[in-house]
Formats: C-alpha cells, structure tokens, sequence
C-alpha cells in the first residue's frame, strides 16, 4: 500500500497538514470513529484532487466540482462510506465504480491490498491515473468502461463501492462480489437517495438501508 507522506505533497495555508487535522477532528465530531480511517484522512493531500482554484476550500465539508458534472465528496461522506466498507474487516480487493478525481480510491489503497477502479469519462480517468500513479501508487488499476458492468475479468471482489447512484443496485455489480463480500452505494432520484449495504451471505442478498446521501446520478456508457 502506498502512504502519501512526503514534504512534496503537504501544501502550504489553507492546504497545510494543519488544516488536514483540523477537518480530521470535524470528522471525529461528526462520528467516525475508525482510527485508520481518520489517519488516512489526515494524510492524504485532498488539495491535489482538484482544480488548483479550488485548493484552498479543498478542506471544508462540502462537494467539489471536478468537471465534466462530476464532484468530489464532502470528506465525510468519503470518511463515512470508508468506515462502513471496512467495519467488518479489511477486504483484499475492493472495486469502485466511479474513479472521478481519484480521491476515494487514493484513500482506500492506503487501508486495503487492492483497489479496481472503474471510470466512464476518459479525461477523468486519464487524469486521475496521471496522478494516482505519479504520487507513487501501485495497488491501483484502472479501467475505463461503463460502471454498471464493472470489472468481472478481475473479481470477485471483497467489497464494492459506488461513488454515484444508481436508481436500484445493478445486478451485474452483485454478481461480482464474492461469498461474505459486501456493496455500499447510494441509491435512488436526485431527491431520494440512501446509502445501500449489500451483503452476500451464501445463496442470499441482504439489503441494508443507511443515511440520506446526495451523489450525482449514475450514467451509462463511455465519453471518451
């Protein structure tokens, strides 16, 4: 697993390690709990993940435009989804549907063995490579294709994690995790959507429904 610790990547101000601590203990306050987690949050330089006039907010709790109607969680919501992939282990492989900046995966390849991340818009998926793989990453492949298929040639998966919301779990997705594996998406409209946990135990998929969430919609096909 790759650790973002180097001067290089600390920044300066509002980018600074102090402004990464401080939204670490707003995430604390808000209820995450996972020691882990709040490390990799801490550590992780949310700043390089978009545009650079954008920086300086990079830290506070809101979305972030990264272009092309795509957005970069909130820290909690990534905190959040994290934590719940992980509460009843660590998985070895994880896919996530919806690379977008390459945040969320930077954060899961530094809890988890490997990441699979697929990405539809080709210059988000170029450009967050560019940057994953320049910033030392090495437990990360990618894929550009459309995310309601996901990765079959390289499951089953551990877990599965979307980053925009389906109007219901693709049955395609559930086939690919592995017995014991879990999914976690938002699901639903614009106005009515929750995080879903997914459990495969045996022969079965137990459905679990979470909190209210706000994610762009998933599309289908490929814009290169």
């Amino acid at each position: 697993m790759s650790d973002l610790t180097t001067d290089a990547l600390s920044g300066i101000g509002m980018t600074s390690q102090r402004t990464r601590d401080r939204m670490v203990d707003r995430l604390r306050a808000q209820g995450i709990q996972n020691a882990a987690v709040l490390r990799i949050m801490a550590a992780t330089p949310r700043h390089l993940f978009v545009d650079e006039a954008l920086a300086t907010r990079a830290y506070e709790d809101t979305a972030l435009p990264i272009g092309f109607g795509q957005t970069l969680s909130q820290p909690y919501v990534v905190a959040r989804m994290t934590e719940l992939l992980l509460e009843a282990g660590t998985p070895s492989s994880v896919l996530e549907i919806g690379t977008g900046s390459g945040y969320q995966a930077a954060v899961l390849a530094q809890l988890v063995p490997m990441v699979y991340t697929v990405e539809r818009i080709g210059a988000l998926a170029q450009r967050a490579r560019h940057l994953l793989e320049g910033v030392g990453f090495r437990n990360i492949r990618f894929k550009l294709d459309d995310g309601h298929w996901g990765w079959r040639e390289q499951g089953p998966y551990d877990a599965i994690l979307l980053t925009a919301a389906p109007d219901e779990v693709p049955e395609s997705l559930l086939q690919q995790l592995a017995p014991g594996g879990r999914l976690l998406a938002p699901v639903g409209s614009d106005e009515r959507q929750r995080l879903v946990m997914v459990t495969r135990e045996e022969k079965v998929f137990v459905h679990r429904t979470l909190d209210a969430v706000s994610f762009v919609p998933m599309r289908s096909g490929r814009e290169f």
